[in-house]
C-alpha cells in the first residue's frame, strides 16, 4: 500500500448532510444483522448496569479527521489513489472523507472528474454525531437532493433507535424512501418487537412517513397488520391514530380509541369513539384553540341510549348520556383577565359511569362562570356570575347550590406605617337555585341580593421576640329577598351589624441544641388568642353559603366559626397553645414540630344554622331531627385539645399526628396518624389512621348526605417498590373498620424494559358516599392491562395519574 495523503477540496454543497437528516425517522428496516460494535455499541460498566434498563447504549467513536476552519471544505485521506488524466479519481484501502460533522469511512471511492458524484463501496460507515448509517454500496449525488444506499442499518443515537433497509434513497429534497424496512428500540440481538414495512417513505417537509404492508412483530411473530400505515417522524403535532384504551371489568370489554386531528398550528382536536360492550358506543370530543389574547377548550360526551350494565341495576337505561364543559380564558389589558365556562351533564352519575380515569372520577361539579378581574396597584376587583351543577344522583333540592347572577366583590388595603393597616372587603351578590321553595328549610328558601361590607382595622408589632396583633372587623351585611310561594313571615329586608375582635399574640424563645452529634436550633412559641364575637339575632336571614366549621388547629386562631357571610358565630373565647420546632442548622429544615392548644369558652355559642341567639339545640332525644353533638358543642366550657406533630425521623421516614381530645368527656373527637417511608431509589411505603367519633360536624343534620351516624374508622396502606430498575410492585389497601369491609384494594406489576413496558392492575374498589347508608354503595372490579413499545406507542388504559393520588409521594416509571 502506498503511503496515505490528504487533500481538501473545497465543494457546493454538503455531503450526506439531508441524508442523515432523514435518518430522524420513526420507522425503518430489516436484512442481515450485525454485530453490536459495528453499530457504534458501547456496553455499560459493571456499576453502571445494574440502574440501567438497557444493556448499553449508542455512542458515536471520534472524528478521524480534524475539522476545518471552513466547514464547506471536503477533507480526504486515503492509503491509495489513482488518478486519471481527465481528472477521475479512483481512492482505495481505508478511505475516509468529512465535511462540517459528516464523515464517510469506506473501502473504495470513485470521485469524478466533475466533482458532483460520489461512489463509495465496501464497509461503508456514515456519522453525521446524531446518527450512523452503515451499507454495502452508495451513490451520492453531490449538486442534487439524490442519494442511494443498499443493503442499509441504520441507528439514531440519542433516541436508542435502529433499523435496516435493503435499499435506502433520498429522492428529492427532504424525501426518503425505504425498502424492506424495520425498525426497533429494542438492544442489539435483542428484537423483542420490531416494526416492519415493503416500502416507507419519509417526508422530512411535511413531518409525516407512510408504510405499506406494515406489520408489527413481537419476538419475529406477526401480531398486528397495516396494509398502509401513516405516522410521525418528528416531535410536530400530526393527525392521526392514537395509542387505544382497552380493559376488561366486572361490566364487560371497553374499548377507547383516540383520534388527534392537528386543524392548525393553534387549533387541534382530539375524536374518541368508546365502544362499551354494555351500553353501546360513547363518543367523546376535545377541541382546543390558542388566539393571541386568549385560549380555550370544549370537551364534551354523548351516548345514544345507555346499554344498561349487566347487573341491571342501570336506572338510566335507555336514556341518552352526555356532557359538555366549554373553557374561555383571556387577557384584557395588563390589569385585566377574564374567563367564560360553561359545564352540564345529563345526569349526577354521568362521571361515575364513564368518566374516571382508572376506573374514578374526581368530578364532584360542573361550573357556570362569566368572570372579569382587575388586579390594580390599590384595589382588587372581581365581577362574575357563577353557578354549579351538583353531580349527585338523586339530588334533593335542598342539595342543590345557589347561582350568583352576579357576584361584585372590590377589595383594598392600606399600611399606614408603624404597623398600622386598614383593610376593605365588600361584595355584592344575587343568589338564585331552581327549587320548590315550599321543599326546602326555611332560610334556604328564598332567593335575593345580598351586600356585605367588612371593613377592618388592625395594629401589628412584630419583632425577632414576638408579636401582637389586635384586629376588630365591623361585619355589615344587608338582604332583599323574594320567598316566592313559600309561606312566610321572615323579612324581605332583613340587615344586620356586628363588630368581630380578635387580639393575637405569640413569643419566640430559641437556644442551640447539640442532639446525636449535630446541631439544632430549638424554639418555644406560646400563643395566645382572644376573640370576642357579640351574640346576634339572625333567625331573619337567608343560608346561601354559610356552613359551621369543623373544630381544627387552625380554628383555635380563628374568630369564624362560619364559612361564607349568613352566618357570624357568637363567641368568647381564649386559645392558648404551644409550639416548638427543632430546626436544623445545617439544612435549615424543620426536623420537628409539635404543638399542642386548647380554646377556653366564657360564655354559651347559641348561634347555629338558624340563627337563633336566645335557644340552645335540643338535647338528644328531644329532637331527631337535630344534629345530637349539637348541644353539647354549643354549652361546652371548653375546646377539644388539639395536639399535632411533623416528624421528619430521617432521610427517609417521617411521620404526621393529629389528636383532638374531649378532656371532659375523656374521649376522643377525631385522631389521624400517618407514617411515611421515602426511599431514595424510589421505594414508598404509606401508613394511615383516621378515627372520627360520631355526629362530628354539628352543622350537618341527620337526613343529609354528609350526616354519619356512625364512628368512622379507616386504615390505609399503600407502597410502590421499585425491585430494580425495571420492576415496580405498587399495592394499596383502604380498609372500612367501621364497617368491616375493603373499600378499595390495589395490586399492580409495572415491566420496564429497554424497549417495551408492560402494567398488570387489579382494582376492586367500593363508592362509598361517605354515609352511614351501605346498600347505597356502588361496587365494581378490574384487570387493567397496558402494553407499551418505547417510540412506537402503546395500547391500554393509563393509569399513572391514579396511582399518584391514591400511593402518595409514588412517581411511576414513565411508560
Amino acid at each position: 500500500m502506498g503511503k496515505r495523503i490528504s487533500r481538501t477540496v473545497p465543494v457546493a454543497h454538503t455531503l450526506l448532510g439531508s441524508l442523515l437528516a432523514g435518518a430522524s425517522f420513526s420507522a425503518v428496516a430489516q436484512g442481515q444483522t450485525l454485530p453490536a460494535e459495528a453499530l457504534d455499541w458501547q456496553a455499560w460498566s459493571q456499576d453502571e448496569a445494574p440502574q440501567q434498563l438497557c444493556r448499553g447504549r449508542y455512542v458515536m467513536p471520534g472524528y478521524r479527521l480534524p475539522a476545518e476552519e471552513n466547514p464547506e471544505t471536503l477533507s480526504v485521506e486515503t492509503a491509495e489513489v489513482d488518478y486519471a488524466a481527465d481528472g477521475e479519481a479512483l481512492l482505495r484501502g481505508d478511505v475516509v472523507l468529512r465535511r462540517g460533522n459528516t464523515e464517510l469511512q469506506a473501502e473504495r471511492v470513485f470521485l469524478p472528474a466533475e466533482r458532483q458524484q460520489v461512489d463509495a463501496e465496501g464497509n461503508l460507515a456514515i456519522r453525521d454525531g446524531q446518527a450512523l448509517v452503515r451499507g454495502e454500496q452508495a451513490t451520492l449525488m453531490l449538486n442534487e437532493d439524490r442519494a442511494s444506499l443498499r443493503n442499509s442499518h441504520y441507528v439514531l443515537y440519542e433516541q436508542h433507535l435502529r433499523g435496516q433497509a435493503s435499499q435506502l434513497e433520498q429522492t428529492g429534497e427532504s424525501q426518503y424512501r425505504l425498502q424492506e424496512a424495520t425498525f426497533t428500540t429494542c438492544d442489539p440481538g435483542a428484537n423483542s418487537w420490531q416494526l416492519v414495512s415493503s416500502d416507507i417513505r419519509l417526508d422530512q417537509a411535511s413531518g409525516f412517513g407512510t408504510a405499506r404492508h406494515a406489520r408489527l412483530q413481537v419476538k419475529d411473530v406477526p401480531v398486528f397488520y397495516w396494509p398502509w400505515l401513516r405516522f410521525p417522524i418528528d416531535d410536530r403535532r400530526h393527525t392521526g391514530l392514537l395509542s387505544p384504551s382497552v380493559s376488561f371489568s366486572s361490566d364487560g370489554f371497553d374499548y377507547t380509541q383516540p383520534f388527534y386531528w392537528n386543524i392548525a398550528p393553534n387549533h387541534d382536536a382530539t375524536i374518541t369513539p368508546r365502544w362499551m360492550s354494555d351500553r353501546g358506543l360513547l363518543l367523546n370530543g376535545e377541541y382546543r384553540y390558542l388566539l393571541e389574547q386568549s385560549q380555550g377548550l370544549v370537551e364534551g360526551g354523548y351516548l345514544d341510549s345507555d346499554g344498561g350494565t349487566s347487573s341491571g341495576d342501570n336506572r338510566f337505561e335507555g336514556d341518552d348520556r352526555w356532557y359538555i364543559d366549554a373553557q374561555h380564558a383571556g387577557t384584557l389589558t395588563a390589569r385585566s383577565d377574564y374567563q367564560l365556562r360553561y359545564g352540564a351533564a345529563s345526569d349526577g352519575r354521568y362521571f361515575d359511569d364513564f368518566g374516571g380515569e382508572f376506573g374514578n372520577s374526581d368530578r364532584v361539579s360542573m361550573e357556570r362562570l362569566a368572570q372579569v378581574d382587575y388586579r390594580g396597584e390599590r384595589w382588587q376587583l372581581d365581577a362574575r356570575a357563577q353557578g354549579f351543577q351538583r353531580l349527585e344522583d338523586p339530588l334533593s333540592d335542598t342539595d342543590r347550590p345557589f347561582y350568583r347572577l352576579p357576584s361584585l366583590t372590590a377589595n383594598s388595603d392600606w399600611q399606614l406605617g408603624s404597623g398600622l393597616y386598614t383593610q376593605w372587603r365588600s361584595n355584592a351578590t344575587y343568589f338564585w337555585r331552581d327549587v320548590d321553595e315550599r321543599r326546602v328549610p326555611e332560610r334556604e328558601a328564598a332567593i335575593g341580593s345580598r351586600l356585605h361590607l367588612t371593613p377592618a382595622v388592625g395594629w401589628r408589632y412584630e419583632q425577632p421576640w414576638g408579636y401582637i396583633e389586635p384586629r376588630t372587623e365591623l361585619w355589615h351585611t344587608a338582604y332583599e329577598l323574594d320567598y316566592g310561594d313559600r309561606v312566610t313571615d321572615r323579612a324581605t329586608s332583613p340587615t344586620r351589624s356586628v363588630a368581630i375582635t380578635s387580639i393575637d399574640s405569640g413569643l419566640v424563645f430559641e437556644r442551640e441544641l447539640e442532639l446525636g452529634g449535630r446541631d439544632y436550633r430549638q424554639t418555644l412559641e406560646p400563643r395566645v388568642n382572644y376573640a370576642y364575637v357579640p351574640r346576634t339575632n339572625q333567625t331573619q336571614l337567608p343560608d346561601f353559603d354559610s356552613r359551621e366549621r369543623a373544630f381544627s388547629w387552625d380554628q383555635l386562631w380563628s374568630p369564624h366559626r362560619f364559612s361564607g357571610a349568613d352566618r357570624v358565630g357568637d363567641l368568647n373565647r381564649v386559645s392558648l397553645g404551644v409550639q416548638s420546632r427543632l430546626i436544623e442548622d445545617s439544612a435549615g429544615r424543620d426536623r420537628l414540630t409539635l404543638g399542642v392548644g386548647q380554646s377556653v369558652y366564657f360564655s354559651e355559642r347559641r348561634i347555629d344554622s338558624e340563627g337563633d341567639p336566645d335557644t340552645l339545640p335540643p338535647r338528644p332525644g328531644e329532637d331527631p331531627s337535630v344534629n345530637p353533638q349539637s348541644r353539647y358543642q354549643a354549652t361546652r366550657d371548653r375546646s377539644p385539645l388539639v395536639t399535632r406533630l411533623d416528624w421528619q425521623i430521617s432521610d427517609r421516614w417521617s411521620t404526621g399526628y393529629e389528636w383532638l381530645y374531649d378532656d371532659e368527656r375523656e374521649q376522643t373527637e377525631r385522631s389521624s396518624v400517618d407514617v411515611r417511608y421515602r426511599h431514595p431509589a424510589g421505594h414508598v411505603v404509606n401508613l394511615g389512621y383516621r378515627w372520627e367519633i360520631e355526629g362530628f360536624d354539628p352543622s350537618v343534620i341527620p337526613g343529609d348526605d354528609g350526616f354519619r351516624d356512625y364512628s368512622r374508622e379507616e386504615w390505609d396502606l399503600s407502597l410502590a417498590w421499585k425491585a430494580s430498575p425495571r420492576i415496580d410492585l405498587i399495592g394499596r389497601y383502604l380498609h372500612d373498620q367501621t364497617n368491616n369491609r375493603p373499600l378499595e384494594q390495589i395490586a399492580g406489576l409495572q415491566w420496564n424494559d429497554c424497549c417495551y413496558g408492560v402494567q398488570l392492575v387489579w382494582r376492586e374498589w367500593i363508592d362509598d358516599n361517605d354515609t352511614a347508608r351501605v346498600g347505597d354503595d356502588f361496587n365494581d372490579r378490574g384487570l387493567f392491562l397496558r402494553f407499551v413499545f418505547r417510540g412506537l406507542g402503546g395500547v391500554g388504559q393509563e393509569a399513572d395519574g391514579y396511582f399518584e393520588q391514591a400511593i402518595p409521594g409514588y412517581r411511576p416509571t414513565p411508560l
